[in-house]
């Protein structure tokens, strides 16, 4: 009673209210910048049980926008270190952290164990696997994008409503749009997002209030203003993907298959004893971290086109960026000038950095 006071004194809410939250299980995909706000606010809410989904390790970098950590998890899963700061927030909720990539190969079980889906994620990919997935177990899905100084909620697959396919039939093509660690976000604008996206959350437990079903909100952090489109069902498309049920767990295998033909993107291990390459830095001069371990050829992705000749063609081309998006795009362009022996570093500076580090010693 004394924690959720202020919610059972709302008419709106009262005990009974606040018993369907107790009640409800969330699943949270991605502690970042969107999962952070998300995750504060249900827990103080007392949603009974939520999942936070998340591979990823907290970095510095994070802590501009990602205020759920600080200094003391830096280096940790996301998802564990949230589920140790969220249990001290609240220690009378379950919390499950997995410390894993969401794929098709174990989103269908984990999606089965909740009731609402929320998707923090950051790429395209990950934005349709959840999606499809939802629509596949009938979740609804509540979903929040940020870009620099807007972002954007809405809720789909709820009471036959449209979904994110109906908005955006299929994905981009890949490396076509930056994420925010190759193009930027202010640091609050997550926060706003993501604490609409819980508001979402709570009036579909709640049964109160309007939800952003068939309506995708756009909000200007620079303006305060919002605008609001309409977003209709596409039966065709929703069939299209439940026909896919008996094959969705084989796509995963698929993906990996399309990327081994692929063949141009290396990890670390593969190339950290490399003794005839040359790296090929991307980024722009004010990125950190700097990598000074090996002989780097500097070289930001605007003026690749314009320096083609600082290239070694008789040497292997790593190309790496912050998270491996802009390094793909250098290979995109190089192509276009039949540059060969070219290849992506898969895992970014701040990883090469690190494994260089820890080679040292």
């Amino acid at each position: 009673m004394n924690r959720y006071n202020r919610h059972i004194i709302l008419s709106e809410i009262g005990q009974k209210g606040q018993d369907k939250i107790s009640n409800a299980k969330v699943l949270v995909i991605g502690a970042g910048g969107l999962g952070c706000p998300v995750l504060q606010y249900l827990t103080a809410a007392g949603i009974g049980t939520i999942g936070i989904i998340d591979f990823d390790v907290v970095e510095l970098s994070n802590l501009q926008r990602q205020v759920l950590f600080g200094k003391s998890a830096l280096g940790k899963n996301k998802a564990i270190a949230a589920k140790a700061r969220l249990e001290d927030l609240n220690d009378t909720i379950s919390i499950m952290a997995y410390p894993e990539p969401l794929t098709y190969k174990n989103a269908l079980n984990l999606f089965e164990s909740y009731d609402i889906i929320v998707d923090g994620s950051d790429n395209f990919e990950t934005r349709y696997l959840v999606n499809d997935t939802c629509i596949l177990t009938n979740k609804p899905l509540v979903f929040g994008a940020i870009y620099k100084f807007e972002g954007q909620v809405s809720v789909f697959n709820f009471n036959n409503g449209p979904s994110y396919r109906c908005l955006f039939p299929s994905p981009p093509k890949k490396d076509a749009v930056p994420n925010c660690s190759e193009i930027g976000v202010v640091g609050v604008l997550p926060g706003i997002i993501g604490s609409m996206q819980a508001n979402e959350v709570l009036k579909i437990i709640l049964g109160i209030g309007n939800t952003l079903s068939g309506q995708l909100l756009c909000y200007n952090a620079l303006t305060a203003q919002t605008s609001t489109l309409k977003v209709n069902r596409n039966n065709t498309i929703i069939k299209t993907v439940l026909k896919e049920r008996d094959h969705f767990q084989n796509k995963s295998i698929n993906i990996n298959m399309t990327c081994a033909v692929k063949n141009t993107e290396v990890s670390i291990q593969d190339i950290i004893s490399e003794q005839n390459a040359q790296f090929i830095d991307v980024r722009e001069d004010h990125e950190y971290p700097k990598v000074e371990h090996l002989d780097i050829t500097y070289m930001p992705l605007s003026q690749l086109e314009k320096n083609i000749n600082k290239l070694d063609n008789d040497k292997k081309k790593i190309f790496f960026c912050q998270s491996g998006m802009r390094s793909k795009k250098a290979i995109s362009l190089l192509k276009k000038h039949n540059t060969k022996n070219c290849f992506s570093l898969k895992e970014g500076a701040q990883e090469l950095v690190n494994t260089l580090d820890q080679s040292r010693f």
